[in-house]
């Protein structure tokens, strides 16, 4: 996962989209129903981007059959200091076709939820036209 773990902590939108598969699914930690698609992944991804100041891996954990990894991240949602989860599962083609994201604390969370719905619309339109 070094290459996207390197795209997330560049910023760079461009080549993380890169690694996504088409059909990925995105499991959010706010909403109940996944997200599925490459397009909604990727401009979710953007929006997060925007929102998490401070961001940083602290923690990297992958299988031995090198499909599945963990990442462990702290950052911070306005005042909100947050821990999480990125879990990662890669296809044959080494694309990433399973994201789910995992936050605590529920505060944090709660942060994270406003800012990302406050700004849900500019993603939705990111996803339509795949832009940033």
């Amino acid at each position: 996962m070094h290459a996207f773990r390197a795209a997330v902590e560049a910023g760079d939108a461009d080549a993380i989209e890169a690694l996504l598969a088409e059909d990925v699914v995105f499991t959010s930690p706010a909403v109940f129903k996944p997200y599925t698609g490459k397009a909604i992944t990727a401009a979710i991804l953007r929006g997060v981007v925007r929102v998490f100041e401070d961001f940083r891996y602290v923690r990297e954990i992958n299988d031995t059959g090198g499909r599945d990894h963990a990442l462990v991240f702290t950052a911070r949602v306005g005042d909100k200091q947050v821990t999480g989860c990125d879990f990662l599962s890669v296809n044959e083609d080494g694309l990433i076709d399973d994201f789910m994201v995992m936050v605590r604390p529920l505060s944090g969370l709660q942060a994270l939820a406003e800012a990302m719905g406050a700004q849900f619309d500019r993603i939705l339109a990111d996803a339509e036209t795949g832009s940033a």
